[in-house]
């Protein structure tokens, strides 16, 4: 598990939190944002390969998740 710090600020002197999230929890978390990066760039290399013509963006973001998966 990873701890986590925050700290509550109390008078003068700030006092630390602790708190807990497991590595699952982090590694889900990673896990989506890589694979939302990895389609963002397919669907980038889509659009950059018809010339950005606009009107297409969902049917580039559609095409990546499919290739990426």
């Amino acid at each position: 598990m990873e701890l986590l710090k925050a700290t509550q600020v109390s008078g003068k002197n700030p006092i630390p939190i602790f708190g807990i999230q497991s590595k699952t929890e982090t590694n889900q978390e990673s896990s989506v944002a890589d694979r939302c990066a990895r389609i963002a760039i397919c669907a980038y290399h889509k659009a950059e390969a018809r010339g950005f013509e606009p009107g297409h963006e969902i049917d580039d973001w559609l095409a990546a998740e499919t290739e990426v998966e």
